[in-house]
């Protein structure tokens, strides 16, 4: 159909959202799964309605100025730091994310990660596999226990939310911090203690972070707060790279001034603190937090959705603004 508004995709998504996508639009842009080169990208945008992007494509001003007709910006992710909302607002130009969709998947990954930091499992694992392993040995790869160990979490939205209950079935106690303090009723009906972030950095064994990132949280944990942690500290990292100084965080875990960390995100991903590789107590997943099939299919529905809708100048339903 020739009156049918044009959406540009920076990388393939799930088969679902392509085939909706083409019945619903003209889909251009880059339809392979590979990162698309910025001046690609700049090239592209001069005709879209819509622009359906990942949460590694910058969509600033200079992009913005390229996009004459653009009507919406569909981000593949629940989190938007990677786009200019005023910008886009002074443009008129919608913005949606994918949120709720990944909170259990997310929240799944982050205790992962946390358990098998705790567990030691990838040094085992590694162990096996080179054929270095001499058989059970009382000392061998001792780790940290979970059951009966305190959970700091850091952030309290969704995912936050979600991870409590999968501390519970583990046994643990939950403390946390966040921005805006619960009411005293809702925390003990959830059964969470609240305090302050440095004294969360002082009292739990482990901490897993799951806040936005904005300039108030960038390196929110830093070296002065790694130093509060205790030396069985592990931190856990499902959020954004940039909440953590991984500078900071490979010299803690160099140094063993705390006993280990599960990373799902880095600073400039995809690329990597050169520090962090060398590290047996590190644990380092290619931003997995959402990789389940069928997390990664509602998430391009939702996103291909609100972007068809949002070209053709009609609502989107996850709009940011």
């Amino acid at each position: 159909m020739t009156d049918q508004p044009t959406i540009f995709l920076t990388r393939r998504l799930p088969e679902v959202a392509i085939e909706y996508l083409n019945q619903h639009c003209r889909l251009v842009g880059n339809l392979d799964d590979r990162p698309i080169q910025r001046d690609e990208l700049l090239a592209g945008v001069d005709d879209a309605d819509g622009l359906l992007c990942l949460l590694s494509d910058a969509i600033n001003s200079e992009l913005l100025e390229k996009a004459s007709r653009l009507k919406v910006v569909s981000n593949y992710a629940v989190g938007f730091n990677n786009i200019d909302l005023d910008a886009c607002r002074k443009r008129g130009i919608k913005v949606s994310n994918t949120p709720d969709v990944l909170t259990d998947t997310t929240a799944d990954m982050a205790m992962t990660l946390a358990l098998s930091a705790a567990r030691r499992l990838v040094e085992g694992d590694r162990l096996v596999r080179t054929g270095q392993w001499t058989g059970w040995a009382p000392l061998q790869l001792l780790g940290n226990g979970i059951s009966g160990q305190t959970m700091g979490l850091v952030g309290l939205g969704r995912i936050g939310k979600a991870m409590i209950q999968r501390c519970r079935g583990f046994g643990m106690t939950v403390t946390y911090w966040n921005r805006t303090r619960l009411d005293p009723a809702k925390e003990t009906e959830l059964g969470i203690e609240f305090k302050e972030l440095d004294d969360l950095c002082r009292t739990a064994d482990f901490f897993s972070l799951h806040v936005a990132l904005s300039e108030a949280t960038h390196h929110l944990i830093d070296a002065r707060r790694l130093g509060l942690m205790k030396p069985n500290a592990i931190v856990v990292n499902t959020a954004r790279g940039a909440v953590i100084d991984e500078a900071a965080l490979a010299e803690a875990l160099k140094d063993r001034s705390i006993a280990a960390a599960g990373l799902d995100v880095f600073e400039k991903e995809p690329e990597l603190h050169p520090e962090l590789a060398n590290l047996d107590n590190a644990i380092l997943a290619p931003h997995l937090g959402s990789a389940t099939l069928e997390t990664r299919n509602a998430m391009g529905m939702m996103a291909a959705r609100d972007c068809v809708s949002g070209a053709y100048g009609g609502g989107i339903i996850h709009q940011v603004a």
